[in-house]
């Protein structure tokens, strides 16, 4: 082979580290699914989803009804990865400092000197459960949604870091709103995905029922440690990515935006909002972690359509007229994903989307 046509050495390197990613990350991934399904029956795509947001970075909505496992599933997995894990139940009378901390006033007992000290708060965990984020205040769930984005909280005029990894999962019950606060759209943009924990199965149910009424229980062994979930997570943002992927990541979601040039008719007829740029970078980093939780190196048009709908549902919004016709945002999201051509050359050549990238 001549010498310009070998592989350099730098690029040599990069290959190997890419695919030991993609090994330890796959690896990894059985190990914690393998530990999961001791405890946990069904719900795989709940799994998955989870899994990829915490690879992401990213913080997960979770809505269901009561008696689903969703405390169990999240606390089991915090203990497969050899994480701290905290719940905090949401109530109305909860307050900002009930969550991230305060400043007491401590005295040396054989001194008698005071001083103030930072007493930390159940945030100051790897992963935090926020159980019905819906049953508390705007002031509360701000100060909760405002540790996500920065990771950190300020008690007075002092910044305290939280600790990495930092995993948020909210859960709220669609069922009952009476005496709730519903998230906003704008705040609940900060969640990479909205996760819905469905009800199993009649075999899965079976299985449940078999297994919790029993005497037998089974634990959960630690697979990966807080160094190696913050190293795969690096490792996440280092895939690779094409411009057709993020192009075509970029279309899905600016057809959301009704009145827009290019969007379709029926996406302006029943949506009032659409969704935001965070939708685009979620869709691209999840695709990625995706990719390297299946065993590829390599991002596909497959990885960011099966992440449309969770990234996409809290993000946009139904008109009324569509919301009372049962128009849900997944149907929307489903009919935006059918009329965008996949392969490059179709998306660029077809007028509509030309519109679009002209926008």
């Amino acid at each position: 082979m001549p010498p310009s046509d070998r592989p350099s050495s730098g690029h040599a390197v990069d290959r190997l580290q890419g695919s030991a990613a993609v090994e330890r990350l796959h690896e990894a991934h059985d190990r914690i699914l393998a530990q999961l399904s001791r405890v946990i029956v069904g719900q795989h795509q709940v799994v998955e989803e989870l899994l990829i947001s915490l690879f992401s970075r990213g913080h997960c909505l979770l809505e269901g009804v009561p008696g689903l496992a969703k405390t169990l599933l999240v606390s089991t997995l915090a203990r497969s990865l050899d994480l701290s894990f905290s719940r905090i139940q949401f109530t109305p009378d909860l307050m900002p400092a009930d969550i991230t901390g305060t400043d007491i006033l401590e005295e040396d007992k054989t001194s008698g000197a005071r001083q103030v000290r930072f007493l930390e708060g159940p945030l100051f965990a790897n992963v935090v459960l926020a159980d019905e984020i819906n049953r508390t205040p705007p002031k509360t769930q701000a100060a909760l949604l405002e540790a996500m984005q920065e990771r950190q909280v300020s008690v007075g005029r002092v910044r305290h870091r939280l600790v990495d990894p930092f995993f948020v999962l909210a859960t709220q019950n669609p069922i009952e709103q009476e005496g709730t606060y519903p998230l906003p759209e704008a705040q609940q943009d900060r969640f990479m995905f909205k996760v819905f924990v469905r009800y199993p199965t009649f075999d899965e149910e079976f299985e449940i029922a078999r297994r919790t009424t029993g005497a037998a229980s089974e634990e959960t062994q630690p697979v990966l440690s807080a160094e190696d979930i913050v190293s795969l997570q690096r490792s996440v943002r280092e895939v690779p990515v094409s411009d057709h992927l993020v192009r075509y990541a970029l279309t899905l979601v600016r057809q959301t935006r009704s009145g827009e040039k290019g969007v379709p008719d029926f996406v302006s007829d029943q949506l009032a909002w659409g969704a935001g740029p965070r939708a685009v970078q979620f869709l691209v980093v999840g695709a990625k972690a995706r990719a390297l939780l299946q065993g590829r190196s390599h991002v596909t048009v497959e990885d960011i359509q099966a992440l449309a709908a969770p990234v996409l549902r809290h993000r946009i919004v139904v008109g009324f007229a569509a919301d009372s016709e049962g128009v849900t945002p997944d149907a929307i999201i489903r009919r935006i994903i059918e009329n965008t051509p996949a392969r490059e050359d179709e998306l660029t050549r077809d007028p509509r989307f030309q519109t679009i990238f002209a926008s």
